[in-house]
């Protein structure tokens, strides 16, 4: 009869040393991961200061007021290649503009903002007279649409919306 023996395995403090390493080693590497990736994504800022932004919120609380006292509306559309803007009145007569600037903000990534300035289409069309446009294609996605209409007032009217594109063309 021949057994072989087998000294039984032990753990030593080696074995220990390099659990523990290990074990950090994976928590650094995914802390590492994780802020390298914050850092290239959104930042989360949304206003520079938040105490100015709060004491000039009533300020623009009112202009959004007298804005929406005008009855004006927005007309928006994104396609075939071309962004356009154009404003009506309450009673649905164009508004005349001297300018339209727009900027497409990426929710989550500002990397990905696109601003855009509007020319005036020459003769327009019937209800659209007064109508802006740009050849652009956004990316697909969710895009937060701010736009700024001269139309002669003493601050632009402001139109902010939050908007889909898929194949070119606004959802």
């Amino acid at each position: 009869m021949s057994a072989e023996m087998r000294k039984p395995r032990e753990f030593t403090g080696k074995h220990m040393l390099v659990s523990i390493l290990a074990f950090f080693a994976v928590v650094i590497g995914v802390n590492v991961t994780m802020a390298t990736l914050a850092q290239k994504s959104w930042t989360g800022l949304v206003v520079e200061n938040t105490y100015v932004a709060s004491q000039q919120f009533n300020e623009e609380a009112r202009k959004g007021r007298a804005q929406a006292a005008l009855g004006w509306t927005g007309r928006l559309t994104v396609a075939s290649g071309e962004v356009r803007y154009s404003l009506v009145d309450s009673q649905g007569k164009p508004v005349p503009l001297r300018g339209v600037k727009v900027l497409f903000r990426h929710p989550a990534y500002e990397a990905e903002d696109e601003a855009l300035t509007l020319a005036a289409v020459p003769g327009g069309t019937p209800g659209n007279a007064d109508a802006f446009a740009v050849r652009h294609t956004p990316r697909n996605g969710v895009w937060i649409v701010e736009i700024d209409a001269d139309a002669g007032l003493t601050s632009p009217f402001r139109d902010v919306r939050r908007v889909m594109i898929s194949n070119g063309a606004l959802q």
